[in-house]
């Protein structure tokens, strides 16, 4: 597996200090989700080649899979994003699905969001570019997010049918969503292209709650899973020896 970090990580830099952090720490990925705030996409295209590293995984620019009005909003927002991804070699596009609409019936979302996938993956048909839906809490962070359980997810990606669509398993989300983290985190990973970690209580590094990421990230690895690992989590000490810590109490010891 590999490891990307964001830019919390990075406070202070700019874009290539964040690229020259990721290789400082042994690591291979960066995950920039507002990519649109890049200025020269190119240049950093360069620095990546130059460094051995890539942003692993941007964000798409709307973010409403469940209301079908808003279809069209959403596939202008996914087609730049394709086209940055092919610039700066980014694989994973991360998407949320909105929150839920009142007086509308569940299936109404489902068939929303297939009819609306399906249609991003056509356009993302001949890349090798996965859309990856994301389920979030609603107990803590994201009140009313209409996907929240991992296998409501599942069920979607499998009526979509395609490569290009799957999921991101964020693990601090299923924690508080859903428990049983090993065993979706493993069932479900032919429909999973990455993984975001964080602790919980409080979503910081690894290492900081009640997740015992040894074990996790090492059932995660007996699958045979060689994408990203991201840490999308905050800080309770200085990044550089968050990170350090992480290296030495959790991945050497998968």
């Amino acid at each position: 597996m590999k490891i990307a970090i964001g830019p919390g990580a990075c406070p202070g830099l700019d874009i290539f200090g964040m690229l020259r952090k990721v290789k400082e720490h042994g690591f291979q990925g960066l995950e920039y989700l507002s990519w649109w705030n890049l200025e020269d996409l190119k240049a950093v295209a360069a620095e990546e080649e130059k460094l051995g590293v890539v942003i692993s995984a941007v964000c798409t620019r709307f973010f409403n899979l469940v209301d079908e009005t808003k279809r069209q909003d959403y596939l202008d927002g996914l087609r730049p994003t394709i086209e940055a991804c092919k610039i700066l070699g980014t694989k994973s596009i991360i998407t949320q699905t909105g929150n839920e609409m009142e007086g509308v019936s569940r299936e109404q979302h489902h068939k929303a969001m297939i009819e609306t996938l399906k249609q991003c993956a056509g356009l993302l048909e001949g890349t090798d570019i996965v859309l990856e839906v994301e389920p979030l809490n609603g107990l803590v962070n994201h009140p009313g997010h209409f996907l929240q359980r991992s296998d409501e997810a599942v069920y979607i990606i499998d009526q979509v049918g395609s490569p290009n669509v799957k999921l991101v398993f964020d693990v601090y989300h299923q924690q508080i969503t859903e428990g049983n983290v090993i065993r979706n985190a493993t069932q479900y990973v032919e429909r999973i292209n990455h993984y975001h970690i964080a602790d919980n209580p409080g979503r910081k590094q690894p290492g900081t709650g009640e997740l015992n990421y040894v074990n996790i990230l090492k059932a995660i690895k007996e699958t045979g899973f060689d994408g990203f690992v991201g840490l999308e989590c905050g800080y309770t000490i200085a990044p550089d020896e968050a990170l350090n810590q992480f290296k030495a109490d959790i991945l050497a010891k998968i």
